[in-house]
């Protein structure tokens, strides 16, 4: 007899497949079952934005440890003299950068016009060039305010937190607080030869070829590479099924937050989208990601057991089509 599950998502998988060139995997859970579809379960993909839950988890699991505070001002864990923009007499914090209300800009001060007709526009955002032009950034909004979506602000919080850990950089962080523990053996940002040839090639939405992108010192706001099996692992963490810390850093994920607008609120790491009709029922939480030839969306409803990933290397986006699964999968 057929997997309910396992059909459902073959068939959305084939269908999104078949509208969109270069590889595409689409993975699920629901309860104890989980099926992939698509490419194999371990294609290497660039993720994007996802990274940014992944800093964030690394920010609350410190924050349960007591190596840092969710409102440590990000000046104490920058390097002596590092100017950082004020307004209206408040600091940045960390849980600013996470949840995108520190009033930094979106991108590092200097990289436009120049990124616009790049390839690889984030390559020159060494952490010598962001912590420069940090004290030259004017704020949008006081810090803890307003949400303004911010790669500058997740791509420091990477900076920041690895040099709290003192660890090499953030891909060493992630691997050591994050990946390691959960067994994700395929996620990090530089990859290594036998990951590198599992790497699907990136495509514009339109079929050309697109080189990778490298982030630079703004990793942590979206240089991860992963595959889908690794974030199905991910997504059983927001169930409860992880070591103890990991599943306190999540609560405390959870707990932190500032609204968006409408039935969303930012947390750390991810949109928490309530339902219109019902805004006392589960939420899904959620965060895609897009570089030059890729997108992606890992879902979540911690509540019903159920989580979607999309993955496709192709400049398209699967956000809908993601999200209208979970739904199915979580009625």
């Amino acid at each position: 007899m057929s997997d309910p599950l396992d059909d459902l998502v073959r068939e959305s998988a084939a269908r999104l497949a078949a509208r969109r060139p270069g590889a595409l995997a689409l993975g699920a859970v629901r309860g104890e079952e989980s099926t992939i579809h698509g490419t194999g379960p371990g294609t290497v993909f660039e993720i994007g934005s996802i990274t940014k839950t992944f800093t964030s988890l690394v920010l609350a699991r410190l924050a349960v440890r007591g190596t840092v505070a969710l409102d440590q001002p990000l000046r104490e864990l920058l390097p002596a003299g590092t100017a950082v923009p004020r307004r209206d007499g408040r600091e940045i914090e960390l849980a600013h950068l996470a949840c995108h209300t520190s009033g930094l800009p979106r991108i590092p001060k200097g990289l436009l016009p120049r990124g616009l007709f790049s390839t690889d526009p984030y390559a020159s955002c060494t952490e010598e060039a962001l912590l420069d032009g940090l004290g030259r950034t004017r704020l949008r909004s006081t810090p803890g305010r307003r949400f303004h979506y911010s790669n500058l602000g997740a791509g420091l919080l990477g900076l920041a937190l690895a040099r709290r850990a003192g660890v090499k950089d953030y891909d060493e962080l992630v691997r050591a607080e994050i990946c390691d523990p959960l067994g994700l053996s395929d996620t990090q940002v530089v990859l290594d030869a036998e990951r590198a040839a599992r790497l699907a090639p990136g495509h514009s939405r339109f079929g050309r070829p697109r080189p990778p992108w490298h982030l630079a010192g703004l990793a942590g706001a979206g240089g991860l590479h992963s595959t889908p099996a690794d974030l199905l692992r991910l997504a059983r963490l927001t169930f409860g099924d992880a070591p103890d810390e990991l599943s306190r850093a999540f609560d405390l994920v959870r707990a932190t937050g500032h609204p968006i607008g409408g039935a969303a609120t930012a947390l750390p790491g991810w949109v928490a989208l309530a339902d219109a009709r019902d805004r006392t029922g589960p939420r899904i939480l959620f965060h895609n990601g897009g570089t030059g030839g890729y997108r992606s969306i890992l879902a979540v409803v911690p509540e019903r057991r159920t989580a979607v990933v999309a993955l496709g290397a192709c400049a398209r986006s699967l956000d809908r089509p993601a999200l209208d699964l979970l739904r199915t999968l979580s009625a």
